[in-house]
């Protein structure tokens, strides 16, 4: 059935309820379809055997009368999340065919609610970058235009659910990750307010900022996926947040009249391509047709949270990347003279080139002597950045602008300078260093026909809002509809 692969989750969803097609037939075909399309670099690791019984469990429950919202629809996970039934590896060598013994809380939460696995998603390695070139075992590819990158460090999910492979898939934000993927695809991602998802068996990058997030084509998808996926974890998860899972499918239709949406001059001025103004000035003016007022704000500190990002979550990798020294798992040089040269060469051989200079800078920032001048001084800013946003919000209800400056770069453009990459999550960083809920929306297109991204950033805990405010704009536009060419089938 090809045009299975056209439905969006809440469609597949409805169809799988009215038992006009089975778990299995739409497994199968999102199976044979990934395969097709296995240029693309999306997947890391799949298995027919654990996808198809997975399928005939749903079925099961299904023709038990079980009426779950995901129940059989199937999924793809970023491979930043441990899982029993496929290998876990972050994109790295360290990891290579490492199987976890434990499932990560969210992996479960979809389990339990029924999902149907697909595999494990490409990323960048440990989840550091902005292009998915950082991957150990190979590029993922934008099906806009293959000769470009899908945008980090989530690439995989993106591509995947941009070309049609998987109707969603999970991914992890820590300073854009899912935001700007989704922007460089053409498709929606939501990174919840920090601590809403468990980050337990998230393999972990910055403690501070990582977060779990869904990725889909559409407002009203990621609202059932993040339905599903947020509550407490306390046992498991000490920065989990005590806030009861919701529904947050229940306001999406609410009315936009009267929204106050801000708008920072700090997001607009010199940098943004003016492609990218035009197609965020577009869906702009969307919502104020819609009845949403647009208000001018200031984020004054904008331009200090790549330096501040850049400090703090290099630190926090370099602790949490010590436990890989090949000791008690992951991968160990063959050849060494004693413990020490253990470590050096097993560092050495399973790091990456992005890994290993994030490792260096941070652990720069930890050491005597710089600690209070770095470190110390960047969490003082990070600080100041969060109270801009609550400065913010007396006078706006939303935060709208650009996730990107440009549209997807090609491949290999920005290699040789890791800082111009850097450069390129002015507008996403911000809001992690804030926690804030925030996402990427479709927004038209820019230079050589590539998607271009709105961000919509809430207040804490306010995901029913922005998606509110996302799903409202789908229903008056048809930006989040457009396929790559040549992908239809």
């Amino acid at each position: 059935m090809s045009e299975l692969h056209d439905l969006t989750l809440a469609e597949l969803a409805t169809k799988l309820r009215g038992k006009e097609v089975s778990a299995v037939e739409v497994a199968r075909h999102f199976l044979a379809r990934g395969a097709r399309h296995e240029s693309l670099g999306a997947y890391l690791a799949t298995s027919e055997e654990v996808t198809l019984a997975q399928a005939r469990c749903a079925d099961a429950r299904l023709a038990g009368g079980d009426t779950a919202p995901l129940l059989g629809v199937p999924i793809a996970h970023k491979d930043i999340f441990v899982t029993t039934d496929f290998p876990s590896t972050a994109g790295s060598r360290m990891l290579e065919g490492y199987r976890s013994p434990f499932d990560s809380t969210v992996v479960l939460k979809f389990k339990g609610a029924g999902a149907v696995s697909l595999g494990k998603l490409n990323c960048d390695e440990f989840a550091m970058g902005s292009s998915n070139e950082n991957s150990a075992f190979k590029p993922v590819l934008n099906p806009w235009d293959t000769t470009r990158v899908p945008g980090g460090s989530s690439g995989g999910s993106a591509v995947a659910v941009a070309a049609r492979l998987a109707p969603a898939a999970t991914g992890t934000d820590t300073g854009g990750s899912i935001r700007q993927p989704a922007s460089f695809c053409g498709i929606t991602g939501i990174k919840p307010t920090y601590g809403r998802a468990s980050r337990y068996g998230m393999i972990a990058f910055a403690s501070s900022l990582d977060q779990a997030g869904p990725m889909a084509r559409t407002a009203e998808d990621c609202a059932l996926l993040l339905s599903a996926m947020c509550g407490p974890d306390p046992d498991r998860d000490s920065t989990s947040l005590d806030v009861p899972a919701e529904d947050f499918t229940r306001t999406l239709n609410d009315s936009l009249q009267g929204l106050r949406i801000g708008v920072p001059k700090e997001f607009f001025g010199e940098g943004l391509s003016a492609d990218v103004r035009a197609a965020v000035d577009a869906a702009l003016k969307e919502y104020g047709k819609l009845g949403a007022v647009l208000v001018p704000i200031s984020l004054p500190r904008t331009e200090l949270s790549i330096p501040v990002y850049y400090i703090i979550a290099p630190a926090e990798a370099s602790s949490n990347l010590s436990r890989f020294d090949g000791v008690k798992f992951g991968h160990r040089a063959e050849k060494y003279t004693d413990l020490t040269d253990m470590y050096k060469k097993t560092r050495s051989e399973g790091f990456g080139d992005e890994v290993k200079r994030r490792i260096m800078i941070g652990t720069y920032v930890l050491s005597h002597g710089y600690y209070d001048a770095y470190y110390l001084q960047a969490q003082k800013i990070r600080r100041m950045i969060a109270d801009d946003f609550q400065q913010a919000f007396k006078t706006c209800d939303l935060i709208a602008g650009p996730v990107a400056p440009t549209v997807a770069w090609k491949l290999g453009e920005k290699s040789s300078d890791p800082v111009a990459s850097y450069l390129a999550d002015i507008f996403t960083l911000p809001a992690s260093l804030a926690g804030l809920p925030c996402m990427s929306v479709p927004a038209g297109f820019g230079a050589g026909g590539m998607p271009v991204g709105l961000q919509l950033i809430a207040n804490h805990l306010q995901e029913a809002r922005l998606l509110n405010a996302a799903h409202r704009l789908q229903q008056a536009t048809d930006w989040h509809q457009k396929t790559p060419g040549g992908l239809l089938r």
